[in-house]
This record gives structure tokens, sequence and C-alpha cells, in this order.
């Protein structure tokens, strides 16, 4: 009997690994044992859906892939790492693997099973696949020793006085992905010519494309300046992070939604209801996708069951897919652009008949009523993945949106809109001024910055979950987002699932 179960298509990923990718003559098993490696990079644990195999590609003997009773070769190395990765699969799980084989032996092919998946998703074959490796496998390695060779504190004094300004650097603080320097201006009256030299300054630190971010201090004549670091440096927040914040809040009323932390790694919450609706853009991989996710995944775990209605609308069928698993009567999932459509219409009836019982309780919103027990009506969030797609092929339901995103806030129905095609004709002037609360993911063009956010910026950022929010009535803040992985939102649903 096999240890290790493969699918056809883990099997088709290891050829092409194997073929495309390495390049040379290797055993299949060398790719399960990257594919491991690269799992265990992943904080989350691989969820438990990947024990089943539907179509079941190849089988694999512990010999092979730990390397299990081969002890040493004839030069002396040694050939049997079973111990070692069942201290690392241990490690990894928080529980002892070695008193139970058949566990171990579960816990491996989760996690080769989902570094194979990882490498679908993440690697084209177009691209080299010893960079993909490195990034991936070796991203954080030596990392305080690379922070410290990449400290511009000087070459940021240097840039200032390029551009006419003196001042010195009285603190600095690290943060997942940003450093910042706190400076102080010899003459208060230079911060606007450090505003307006943001782009040189960035030129003069090596940055390229990525930009310098002003921030306030609360300090007199101190100027905080934000610099990105190497991407090896990073940091994220995990799923398990989101989680936690999203317990520690979820006496608060209201909806609230816990996109990442900022730039000095404090969790950022906010409350939509307070809103009242929100524009997400960025474009193909900026990490648009997955902050939707993690506002999705904010309200599930954090708002009671008789308190929220999910309506999610994914015209590409594609990323809120995996919701409709969960078979729970407040998450709504739509696909097909008509009934999506039909649905925001019948939700622009059901505001109208909110309105009118508002009216008749004498309470300005359904918070009011909530809270003073007349009113038990749940909140409503409406999410649409790619508006452009929705409108291009049903165009009605942008006016249906125009309506809702006018006066659907005090009825307690809100919109959370995204898209990857942030421009003029896709989210028209009147949508856009009745939506004043916005996050920009990394896009391509400052214009395309002004549409989301209505100043630029955007197009400066690192990608990967790096976001610019504007809520209303506040200054516009920094954040990185929380990296949640597919494991992640597997639990959330079976954990809705079993309620």
């Amino acid at each position: 009997m096999a240890d290790i179960y493969t699918s056809r298509e883990d099997e088709a990923t290891v050829d092409d690994v194997l073929s495309k990718g390495l390049k040379v003559k290797a055993h299949k098993w060398t790719v399960l044992r990257l594919a491991l490696a690269h799992s265990l990079k992943i904080p989350s644990q691989p969820d438990e859906e990947l024990d089943r195999v539907a179509e079941r590609g190849s089988e694999y003997q512990l010999e092979q892939v730990t390397g299990q009773g081969q002890g040493r070769n004839p030069v002396g190395q040694q050939q049997d790492f079973t111990d070692a990765i069942c201290g690392l699969l241990s490690m990894h799980l928080g529980e002892d693997l070695f008193r139970d084989e058949r566990a171990f032996r579960r816990h491996l092919q989760r996690h080769i099973r989902r570094g194979l998946r990882e490498f679908r998703r993440g690697w084209r074959d177009s691209h080299d696949f010893h960079q993909f490796l490195y990034q991936e496998l070796c991203a954080g390695v030596d990392r305080e020793a690379e922070a410290g060779a990449t400290d511009f504190g000087l070459l940021l004094v240097n840039a200032l006085a390029e551009i006419g300004v003196r001042g010195e650097i009285v603190e600095t603080q690290d943060g997942p992905r940003i450093t910042r320097y706190q400076v102080r201006l010899e003459d208060p009256n230079h911060l606007d010519k450090v505003r307006r030299g943001l782009d040189k300054i960035t030129f003069a630190l090596g940055l390229q494309k990525y930009g310098v971010f002003p921030a306030e201090t609360g300090q007199p004549k101190v100027i905080g300046l934000d610099v990105p670091r190497p991407r090896s440096t990073w940091g994220s927040a995990s799923g398990a992070d989101l989680l936690e914040w999203v317990r520690q809040d979820q006496d608060e009323p209201g909806l609230m939604l816990h996109p990442g932390v900022d730039v000095i790694n404090h969790p950022f919450a906010f409350d939509l209801t307070r809103q009242p609706h929100l524009l997400v853009g960025g474009t193909t991989g900026s990490g648009k996708s997955i902050c939707l996710h993690t506002l999705i995944i904010s309200l599930l775990v954090g708002t009671p069951r008789d308190k929220l209605r999910l309506i999610l609308i994914d015209p590409k069928k594609v990323e809120f897919a995996p919701y409709a698993k969960a078979e729970s009567e407040r998450i709504e999932v739509i696909t097909d652009v008509v009934d999506a459509r039909e649905r925001l219409e019948a939700l622009v009836a059901e505001m109208e008949i909110r309105t009118s019982a508002l009216e008749s309780a004498g309470v300005r919103d359904l918070t009011e009523g909530r809270n003073k027990g007349i009113l038990n009506l749940p909140f409503i969030v409406a999410f649409v993945e790619e508006l452009a797609d929705l409108i291009m092929q049903e165009p009605m339901a942008e006016e249906h949106l125009i309506r809702l995103a006018q006066k659907a806030r005090a009825t307690g129905i809100h919109l959370v809109i995204a898209t990857q095609r942030p421009d003029a004709r896709t989210l028209n002037g009147l949508l856009r001024s009745n939506i004043p609360s916005r996050i920009a993911l990394t896009v391509q063009k400052a214009t395309e910055s002004k549409i989301i956010l209505d100043e630029i910026g955007a197009e400066r950022l690192t990608g990967a979950g790096d976001m610019l929010i504007r809520l209303s009535g506040q200054p516009m803040q920094r954040l990185h987002g929380a990296f949640v992985t597919v494991d992640d939102i597997a639990h959330v649903i079976r954990a809705e699932r079993r309620v």
C-alpha cells in the first residue's frame, strides 16, 4: 500500500517542473520534496480536503519521498530524512507526529499536495523556475543582515540636501516592508519642499518605480519618510493573525473589517457601517482578491449569524466559488451576470421596504433600530468582485448599484465593489461620488490612482497587498494586507458549514 497519493493534476505539475522548470533528469520525488519545502514556508495548516484525491495520479512510498530506511550512501552522506521531516511537520502542526505514523503520512501528503498547488498558482512555465524557488524558499533568510546593509539613512540625508533641505534623522521604525525615518527639519517651512521633491528622493535612493511616502509624526518640525526595503526582508501578517484580530473585536458594534497592518505593524480595522460603502481597485497581481477575502473572513468570523447576510457576485466565477461550499443561509454566491442584475434589482426593492420600516419605527438607521430592539433585520453586504465585467455584460446593473450607493446606507445594506480596471468608463462619477471610502492597491498609472483615491500614489506601491486606504472623513493611510491562503479560506468555510 502506498504512503503518499497525488492527483492527475499534481502529476502534470511534477512533469512540468521536471521538463520545463528544473530541466534536468531527476526523480519525481525530487519535485515532491521541493513542494514540501514550499508548503512549510506557509504559516497556515494545509486543508484536510487535500486528503481526498478524486482522480488519482501516482503513488509514492516513504522510501522515495523521505528516504526511509536508506541509511547513508557509499560516501557517508545521510539519505534517510524521515525523522527530520517528521520533526519539521510536528513543529509546524504543534503535535507529536512521531507517535502516529498514519498521521505523519497524512500531513506529509497534505503539505506535498499544497506545495504542488502553489507551484501551479505561482509559477508559469515561461518563467525561470530556479528564480521562483529562490524567491519563495529563501525570502527572509538572513533578514537582519540584509536590512542593515540597506540602511538608507545617510543616503536620505544627502538626498534631502540635493533638494535644498537640511535635516537630521531622529528616529527609525521598522515595519513589515517599510522603514520609517523621522527627520527633523532645520526649517519647518521646508516641509512643502520635501513633499514636492519625493520623486527626486526616490531616484536618489535607487528605488526605481517604488515611492517614498510622507507620514505625519505629530511632532513639530518632524516629518516621517517611509522607505521600502528589499523584498527579501519583507514580513507579512498571516491568516492566523487576521483571525486573532477579528476575535479581539467581536464585541464591537457594527461590521468590523480588518484589511491588514499599518506600515509599523499595528493592526488596522474599521467599521463598514460608518463608511458606508467601499471601493477596492488594483491591477492584476496587486493582491486585490486576497484583500477581498480578508474582508469577507472578517465579516464571517466576527459577525453573529443573525446579524449578517452576504451576497457575493463573481462574474469571473473563480474567486468567490469556494464560499458556495459553506452551504450557509447567510452566504449567497452569484456567478451568472443576469442573476446578479436581478439580485441587485431585488436589493433595491429591499432597500425601499426597509426605508419604510425605518420611518415607521421612527429611527434614523438600522443600527439605531437594532440597538433599541425595534428592528432585528440583518445587515446585508454585497461584494462585486469585478465591476467592469458585470457592467459590460449587464449595463442595467450599474443603475441598481448607483441607487444602492445613494440610499442604502441607512437601511443596513452596504456595497464592497472591486475592479482591476479603474477607469472613468467603469467607475462613473455618480457611482464614485457615493462611495467615499476607497482602497487602492498597486495600479499601473497615476491616472488610475486618481480614479480610485482622487490623488496619485498607488502607482508607486510595492505590490502584493501593499495598499492606500482613504476612509470617509479620515486622512489617507498606507497598509500592508494580511496574506490569506486557500487553506485559511477553507478553514473558515468549514467552520461556517459546521454551525
